[in-house]
C-alpha cells in the first residue's frame, strides 16, 4: 500500500472508539501489574534463572527508542505507510519489553540499591553512604515504570488510529 491509497481509505470511527477503549483497559492493566510487581512474588521452578533478561530489557528499550525516532522521521516526511509499519514494530517491541519486565519482577527478588553487604536489608549506615544518589535512582526508576506504561499507550493509540484510518 502506498501513501495515496492509504489516504483514500475510509475512516472507521466506530472501530477507532472501540480500540481506544481497549487501549485504556490495557493501560490500566499494565499500571496495575507494575504496581503489583514488588508486592506479589511467583516462585520459579528449580534451576530457572531470569537474570539474563536485565540486558535484554535494555536492548529492547534501546531498539524501541530507535524505532520511535525512525517513525517520527517517517511522519515528518508524510510517509504514512512507513510510519504505521514502524509504529507497529515499536508496539511489538514495547509489548515484549513490558511482558518480560513484569515477568522478571514477579519472579525475582528486588535488587536493593545501596545494600552494600548484600544481606537484603538496607541499613542506616548503607543509606548514609549512598546518600541522595539512592533517592534519585528510586525516583528515576519509578518514573521510568510509569513512563513505559504511558509510552506503550501512546504507541498503542497511534497504531490503533492509523489502522482504523481515524487520522484520515
Amino acid at each position: 500500500m502506498n501513501n495515496s491509497s492509504f489516504l483514500q481509505q475510509t475512516a472507521k470511527p466506530d472501530l477507532a472508539k472501540r480500540l481506544i477503549l481497549f487501549a485504556w483497559i490495557v493501560t490500566v492493566v499494565v499500571l496495575v501489574l507494575v504496581g503489583l510487581m514488588r508486592r506479589v512474588s511467583i516462585d520459579l521452578p528449580e534451576g530457572w534463572d531470569l537474570h539474563f533478561l536485565v540486558p535484554f530489557h535494555a536492548t529492547v528499550n534501546a531498539l524501541t527508542a530507535i524505532t520511535l525516532i525512525i517513525a517520527l522521521l517517517f511522519i515528518k516526511q508524510r510517509n504514512f505507510v512507513a510510519h504505521r509499519n514502524t509504529m507497529t514494530v515499536a508496539l511489538v517491541l514495547s509489548a515484549i519489553f513490558l511482558l518480560s519486565y513484569v515477568a522478571y519482577h514477579f519472579t525475582n527478588d528486588p535488587t536493593i540499591y545501596g545494600d552494600l553487604n548484600s544481606n537484603g536489608i538496607l541499613e542506616d549506615k548503607e543509606k548514609a553512604q549512598k546518600g541522595g544518589k539512592r533517592k534519585g535512582l528510586m525516583v528515576m526508576l519509578q518514573t521510568n515504570n510509569v513512563m513505559e506504561a504511558v509510552i506503550f499507550k501512546i504507541i498503542f493509540l497511534n497504531c490503533i488510529l492509523f489502522n482504523a484510518e481515524a487520522f484520515v
